[in-house]
């Protein structure tokens, strides 16, 4: 009966600390995009290959995302 519970609190413990992730990726974004937005700003021929990086940077930085919340799905429903 305590183990259990003991089980659940660190589980939900675990969770949670796994979505902290989440704010990072949510900053690691605004920074992909505002350099995008300051280096068009300085160089507006280069949109097309600039927005293009912009983009591979948002999926990198999206993956770290899925990880994170891979991570959190597997510590909650496999224990």
């Amino acid at each position: 009966e305590i183990f259990y519970l003991m089980l659940q609190a660190a589980k939900l413990i675990g969770a949670g600390l796994c979505t902290i992730a989440l704010a990072g990726v949510g900053g690691g974004i605004g920074t992909v995009f505002s350099a995008l937005i300051i280096s068009v700003a300085r160089n507006p021929h280069l949109m097309k290959q600039l927005f293009a990086y912009a983009i591979l940077g948002f999926a990198f930085t999206e993956a770290v995302a899925l990880f994170a919340l891979m991570m959190a799905f597997l510590i909650l429903f496999t224990f």
